[in-house]
């Protein structure tokens, strides 16, 4: 399977999408408060972004599921 990096992170309101690339379906969409805490964590790396490199690519995609997971079974009060 093959993913697709959809980023907008120099807007008002920044996101990230990872994309199904066969399907179009968005597997992940991390928002501001999101990108922030990856930003904070040091695990958001724009040049890794537009790198062409397939393995970093590879392992940046695999980060950003992790965390979107990971974010999704905390208890809702420790979200914000």
């Amino acid at each position: 399977m093959t993913y697709l990096i959809d980023a907008w992170l120099d807007r008002p309101q920044p996101y990230l999408r990872i994309l199904d690339s066969s399907t179009g379906n968005t597997c992940v969409t991390l928002d501001g408060e999101a990108l922030e805490e990856l930003r904070e964590q040091g695990d958001l790396d724009l040049h890794e972004l537009g790198t062409t490199e397939p393995c970093i690519l590879k392992e940046q995609v695999r980060n950003l599921f992790l965390f979107s997971y990971a974010r999704a079974l905390r208890p809702l009060e420790k979200r914000s």
